[in-house]
């Protein structure tokens, strides 16, 4: 199971707003979603066609590509994406890294193309921490090098946590540190990836980039910071090609990249969870089967009566007496 480029909770939001312009209701919604990025809408009373989405993201390491708080090209990548139909507030709301300002009453009233709108801004956390990649991607599908980028280029994913790329002008390189705080997900995700690196083998999948595993770092994050380095479940290395990131296939893999990370951890969490319904389902019914085991009963009838069966030293009792 891949995971959805959109936020459901926020699309949601939008499309129930959009749909009931005419109601004046004030809207103040928070959450977070994986990998610690947290959103905020807001709708006031005083101006009801009026959304301000906000995105906070982790804060980057040292080592990350990134400018007031947003990954290399994201503002370029907002405009490009949403053209003027948003307006961006500088400076953003605080505690925020961004805030985008939607006018409904600007937006054309054609209800495929306000969907088709709405859903590319729910897609907001694709956009923006996607687009150091895409950048890089997109000179890998004209066979170029973007000539600002290091030799090693190290794109946040996670909180405080970056993977690698070494962009060439044929492939690129992509490298990720795999990191588990619990001892049991770190031996599921490790058995996972291996068995993620065979499916690679099959004949089906050939077509899909080279995929290895490896206990340690491999030769291509020579020069990485070592605190980067350590991964208690291994590293897993793509080598994307051209053929890769050719038209439609670029903006699919960008996203399946930006969140491998949050791919594995999902279907770590659904392995733990199978196993722990597995093993109570079996204790279940080992309970079940002591219940339905009943001791023999000592007794015996004779003329409808039962007696119990005396013992040696009960008889000896009886007969002194």
């Amino acid at each position: 199971m891949m995971l959805q480029s959109h936020s459901r909770f926020l699309l949601q939001t939008l499309l129930t707003r959009a749909q009931n312009l005419d109601k004046a209701v004030e809207l103040d919604y928070q959450w977070i979603e994986f990998d610690d990025v947290r959103y905020h809408v807001q709708v006031t009373m005083k101006n009801p066609n009026i959304l301000l989405l906000s995105v906070s993201l982790p804060n980057p390491p040292p080592e990350a590509m990134s400018f007031d708080g947003l990954p290399l090209g994201a503002i370029e990548a907002i405009k490009t994406t949403y053209g003027t139909g948003f307006q961006i507030l500088d400076p953003p709301r605080d505690g925020f890294s961004l805030t985008l300002k939607l006018n409904f009453s600007k937006v054309r009233p054609d209800e495929a193309y306000r969907n088709s709108l709405l859903t590319k801004l729910a897609s907001i956390r694709e956009v923006v921490m996607g687009a150091p990649l895409k950048i890089i991607l997109k000179h890998l599908a004209s066979r170029t090098v973007a000539p600002e980028l290091d030799r090693l280029v190290a794109i946040m994913h996670r909180p405080n946590e970056t993977f690698f790329l070494v962009p060439q002008a044929d492939k690129v390189t992509v490298a990720f540190p795999m990191r588990f705080k619990d001892s049991v997900d770190t031996i599921l995700a490790t058995s996972f990836l291996k068995q993620f690196v065979e499916a690679r083998r099959a004949a089906s999948l050939s077509s899909a980039p080279s995929c290895s595993w490896s206990p340690t770092a491999p030769q291509e994050l020579e020069g990485a910071p070592k605190e980067t380095l350590s991964a208690n479940a291994g590293f897993v290395t793509f080598v994307i090609m051209p053929r890769h990131v050719e038209g439609e296939k670029l903006d699919r893999t960008v996203w399946n990249l930006s969140t491998f990370h949050a791919y594995v951890s999902y279907h770590v969490k659904c392995s733990e969870g199978f196993m722990h319904t597995r093993m109570r389902r079996r204790v279940e019914s080992m309970i079940q089967a002591l219940d339905q085991a009943k001791p023999l009963e000592k007794t015996r009838s004779m003329n409808n009566k039962s007696f119990k069966r005396l013992g040696f030293s009960d008889a000896n009792h009886t007969n002194s007496k």
